[in-house]
């Protein structure tokens, strides 16, 4: 009887030691992004379409910053597209921010390999400028498809199932061009800025990249009408179309 006593109070003393452990303990860092496999030989060669999502912290007080998108998009994604561009057969950027659960978010989409998925999104995981932004909390989340699996492999398959089929299919070439063109109003309005000293903090990009944004946002409203509407229009023959309140206006 003594020796169960006694064995049951051992335990009992080494569970209560456990719990008060486990309560004093320090948290440890914040999750890394999981791990991702690459995808199995006979699926390396199929290809599709392949998302980088990146969740960009937005107070609830605060407007939106649409300076970080910028940023993500010359650091991080550029230097990606410069390394793969043979591999990638279609690309694009997408910008949003809604009051929802997704709330601001910048995506990277292309049209490639799985096994160029692979090596993308792990290029980009290991991204020192994307570590610094999430653990300074600007970017809360990072996520990536599974390169294993993937059931976008037509090229319409990310287009708006409302489109006509025809314009769901070429749709993703026009707006490739417009995300490269973006893509170098951003380096090009840097390159003219002087004094820049690399690396910079994410503080010092913030400040550059809010004076980035302000540049290129006042070059759409001077030259959005002539440089970008109106060709555009023109290439349609300059027919009006049904514009978002139902007018019918030109460009």
């Amino acid at each position: 009887m003594f020796n169960k006593f006694s064995s049951l109070s051992v335990a009992m003393a080494c569970i209560f030691l456990m719990v008060i452990m486990t309560g004093c303990a320090t948290p440890g860092p914040a999750k890394s992004t999981a791990t991702i496999a690459p995808p199995p030989a006979e699926v390396a060669s199929s290809v599709g379409w392949w998302y980088a999502r990146f969740r960009i912290h937005w107070p609830t007080e605060k407007p939106v910053e649409w300076h970080w998108d910028l940023l993500i998009a010359d650091k991080i994604i550029a230097p990606v597209l410069a390394q793969y561009k043979d591999e990638i057969h279609l690309w694009r950027f997408h910008r949003r921010a809604v009051r929802d659960e997704t709330g601001h978010q910048f995506s990277f989409i292309f049209y490639a390999s799985a096994g160029t998925a692979y090596q993308i999104f792990t290029t980009i995981r290991t991204n020192e400028l994307l570590a610094e932004m999430k653990n300074a909390g600007v970017i809360n989340e990072d996520h990536y498809d599974n390169p294993e699996k993937n059931s976008r492999l037509r090229i319409e398959d990310t287009s708006d199932v409302r489109w006509p089929p025809v314009v769901q299919r070429n749709w993703p070439y026009f707006i490739m061009g417009s995300s490269q063109m973006w893509l170098n109003l951003i380096s090009e309005t840097i390159a003219d800025m002087p004094n820049l000293y690399s690396p910079l903090s994410v503080q010092e990009n913030e400040q550059l990249y809010e004076k980035v944004n302000v540049a290129i946002g006042a070059l759409w409203e001077q030259e959005g009408h002539r440089a970008f509407l109106h060709h555009l229009s023109a290439l349609f023959g300059y027919r009006p179309i049904i514009y978002y309140d139902k007018r019918m206006l030109k460009f």
